[in-house]
């Protein structure tokens, strides 16, 4: 371009920072990121002028002025210019560069100079241990009147190398392109230009230029290019929606290419990996070693090099915010599930307990397991156990915060046994047909408990005309009132007293408890929807949708602390480090009975039980670890799917001595750490750069729920039925993204309106409706079980839906049908879309 004294330079107009990215030089101002869109001539022409250029591989040169004159002389080598003209190409080439000055912290992956000019930069994300590389690509074209043809030069760096003054940025220059011509040709200089800068934008084109090892190959590439591009006839497009499917196809396209291609290549002897590499990770976590505990050392090893980066990588903002946030959302279901299972278990345990079993047994996790993002916490499936049990043990007449020790003894002996033979590999075999029925039963068990209890309130507190006792009792009405009634025996003469304690029904209680309870519902649900909504800045509503549980929690305790004359139940905090029943047990159990010697033939029988509870820990913390350890989330230190487990199920069983709950690895809450510890690429679809692995968070945040115990002041102001509000919302909330919801909904959809995924567009709507029909029934069977005295069979019963779902394939369904119906196809999402969060990519509940 030219300004206004007339002398010549280099304008920056656009770059790829993952997509194409405009500057308007009138306007001063970058416009927002688009797909690239190419004329089909531009890219004939790119791969005509290429096949008469000038390629140079494996360049040496270290400087801009040095590569420039390498690229001349073999154009003048090649009789592309005349030898005169080498001094004018050579001072354009080296021409001054000006630069737009914009708002972004991370750097341009690509840049344009244009008006004459066009010089663009994509960079390629090169993975090395724990730290990416990056690599840049310069697009020159521009039209020089004096030069008689249209003539190219691409040229390869052997090492990537900063080029003073071509970049902005100072970013490793690995590729330059550069086009040159008369302006009097039907060559469109800066179309051509945007097309090999999409080029170099594209991965499998740019590591395609990274193995080239001829001119032959990268025309090649081009080829490929244009093979997998599309092309639209010049027709009038009315609107949007006749473009919705050109996606599908496109995606086919994208799907076929990156299946036939290796997604990683050689060089230098260095392996090169793009980050859109689909395949296996190198080493396997779950492949079995055939020593004992093998597993687990291979776990140990992997991790503990990375040690001291654990800690130097939580200096950063956002672990400070993630701790915020995590602390919260761990908190909350801490206090939830605490209070409910008082209520299940007689106050033997509650709330005091849960949080400080969730606070040490934190702590102890986060500074020695092998994947310290995970967030262990209690959740609906021990609950379920926990009823279970404590149900069997008080038919059965024994003491079951004893038998709890016991079954923490098995536990610990059964969880040395399996991981020394490296039995997580089992965990290959549990497909999405077991984990969805698994899912949707905790979900449904949230629901309907939240609906029992306040149907137990209605129950309690019904809805009369006239209330008899506050009118004619000047006393406290909300009190219970104890009746004492004398019996006496006239032939012994002894004398008998009952206290009866009446809780007498109050007006309005059980109103206001479901007030309270759908309140509490409706704005953390509505807050969540708010989050993905278009009112206020994003940083707003994110902030308001995280902190939507804890803002309903706080809206429902000032509504009922406004209404006086009305009684609700409230949250039973004991004061300071108290039991939670300190008349029936203290902080140490004796295993051999607190009040009455225990049997021991029990002692001995616990292993079932403790079996069960194996299997539950198992199920859930495996199955987390599995989501979390996802290769799109391009995690490198390593998982814990032996060591962890070992450590998770070996402090369960320690803390059974203490009478504190055994914990798991908590699914929703261990997706929301890593997404908050997760670094996003810029651009209008956001990928994942990488995962702040490191331990401080979690332990800072379980130090935090522990010290939560001091805030009995608080939390006893916390009324039961918003809490039960909150159970709602754990439940409905973790039926999103499980696909067997989803087709349970299509029952009642008519064909028409089905989505477009593989298991309702692939496989037959009869045969998919059979398929979900089993699995309702499964779910049926699994809900019988639970609602039974032999509940505490449920994980045996679960267990037998995995050689369902083998004996399955192949007779009722083909192989095809079920890769569409039982594929794991759960997605990494961070930055949510509308309607999109991190419950869609769990299958698993809160």
């Amino acid at each position: 371009m030219k300004d206004n004294k007339q002398e010549t330079y280099w304008q920056e107009t656009g770059r790829w920072q993952g997509y194409e990215e405009s500057f308007d030089p009138q306007a001063g101002v970058w416009g927002s990121s688009h797909i690239s869109y190419l004329t089909f001539k531009s890219l004939v022409q790119l791969r005509r002028t290429m096949n008469t250029g000038v390629t140079i591989f494996d360049c040496e040169e270290k400087t801009l002025a040095s590569v420039a004159e390498k690229m001349v002389s073999e154009m003048i080598s090649k009789k592309l210019i005349k030898p005169g003209d080498k001094e004018g190409v050579l001072n354009s080439l080296l021409q001054t560069r000006r630069y737009v000055c914009y708002g972004h912290s991370a750097d341009p992956e690509s840049q344009t100079l244009t008006g004459g000019v066009d010089l663009k930069r994509f960079s390629v994300n090169e993975r090395s241990d724990e730290t990416d590389r990056v690599e840049a690509s310069m697009v020159l074209v521009g039209a020089l009147d004096f030069l008689e043809k249209p003539t190219v030069a691409f040229v390869r760096l052997k090492e990537a190398v900063v080029l003073d003054p071509a970049l902005e940025a100072p970013v490793p220059v690995r590729f330059l392109f550069v086009l040159i011509g008369p302006s009097l040709t039907d060559m469109d200089y800066h179309e051509t230009g945007r097309a090999m800068a999409a080029l170099m934008a594209d991965k499998v084109f740019n590591q395609a230029a990274v193995q080239a090892k001829s001119a032959k190959d990268l025309t090649d590439a081009v080829a490929d290019f244009m093979d997998c591009s599309i092309v639209i006839p010049p027709t009038e497009i009315h609107n949007e929606a006749m473009l919705s499917s050109i996606i599908s196809f496109q995606k086919k396209l994208l799907r076929d290419r990156l299946q036939a291609r290796e997604p990683v290549v050689q060089q230098d002897g260095k392996k090169r990996k793009v980050s859109i590499s689909t395949g296996p990770p190198p080493e396997d976590p779950l492949s079995r070693t055939g020593r004992p505990f093998g597993g687990m050392i291979r776990d140990m090893k992997k991790r503990y090099q990375h040690y001291k980066s654990d800690i130097t990588d939580a200096l950063n903002a956002q672990v400070l915010a993630a701790i915020i946030f995590i602390y919260f959302a761990a908190l909350s279901p801490a206090i939830t599930f605490g209070g409910l299972l008082a209520d299940k278990v007689e106050n033997m345990m509650g709330v005091p307990e849960l949080l400080i079993s969730t606070s040490i047994q934190g702590i102890i996790f986060c500074f020695i397991a092998a994947q310290p993002v995970l967030v262990i916490g209690f959740s609906g499936p021990l609950l379920v156990f926990e009823e279970a049990f404590f149900a069997f043990c008080k038919s059965q007449e024994i003491e079951y915060i004893v038998g709890r020790v016991w079954v923490g003894v098995w536990l610990v002996i059964i969880v040395v046994i399996i991981v020394a033979f490296e039995g997580s590999f089992l965990v290959r075999f549990i497909s999405r047909f077991t984990q969805e029925i698994f899912s949707i039963l905790i979900s449904l068990i949230f629901i309907y408990e939240t609906f029992a209890k306040l149907g137990r309130t209605f129950k309690a507190h019904p809805l009369n005309l006239n209330y008899a006792h506050l009118n004619s009792s000047v006393d406290n009405p909300w009190q219970p009132r104890v009746e004492e009634t004398v019996i006496r025996d006239n032939a012994t003469g002894n004398t008998t007293v009952v206290i009866n304690t009446i809780r007498p029904p109050y007006p309005n209680t059980a109103l206001l408890s479901m007030c309270l309870m759908l309140g509490c519902f409706f704005i953390a649900y509505f807050l969540r929807q708010f989050k993905n909504g278009t009112f206020l800045p994003g940083k707003v509503r994110r902030l308001m949708g995280d902190f939507g549980v804890p803002i309903a929690i706080f809206l429902m305790i000032v509504v009922d602390y406004n209404v006086e004359d009305t009684y609700t139940q409230k949250l039973v905090v004991p004061k300071g480090l108290m039991v939670s029943n300190p008349a029936m047990r203290g902080w140490l159990i004796n295993p051999f009975g607190e009040h009455q010697p225990f049997p021991v033939w029990m002692m001995f029988a616990c292993c079932v039980p403790a079996l069960l509870v194996f299997i539950l820990i198992f199920l859930e913390s495996q199955i987390t670890t599995l989501i979390i350890s996802k290769p799109e989330r391009k995690m490198v230190k390593g998982s814990g799917f032996h060591f962890d487990l070992l450590v998770l199920v070996g402090m369960g069983g320690l803390s059974a001595i203490f009478g504190v709950p055994w914990l798991s690895a908590a699914t929703v809450r261990s997706v929301t750490h890593a997404n908050a510890l997760t670094v996003m690429s810029k651009g209008p679809k956001p990928v994942i750069e990488k995962v702040m692995e490191q331990r401080i968070s979690g332990i800072v945040v379980a130090l935090l729920v522990g010290l939560s115990i001091l805030m009995e002041p608080i939390l006893k102001m916390i009324p039961m039925s918003a809490l039960f509000g909150i159970f709602l919302y754990m439940g409905v909330t973790s039926l999103n993204g499980i696909q067997l919801w989803d087709r349970i909904l299509l029952l009642l959809i008519p064909k028409k309106y089905h989505p477009d995924e593989p298991y309702a567009t692939r496989v037959s709507t009869g045969r998919m409706h059979l398929y979900t029909a089993i699995q309702i029934v499964c779910l049926a069977v699994l809900w019988i079980v639970k609602s039974s005295p032999v509940s505490l069979a449920l994980p045996f019963i679960l267990i037998l839906t995995i050689p369902l779902r083998m004996f399955m394939t192949g007779r009722l369904f083909t192989d095809l049908e079920m890769k569409c119906l039982d594929a794991d196809d759960a997605k990494v999402t961070f930055e949510e879309e509308p309607g999109q969060d991190v419950y869609c990519e769990t299958q698993m509940p809160l």
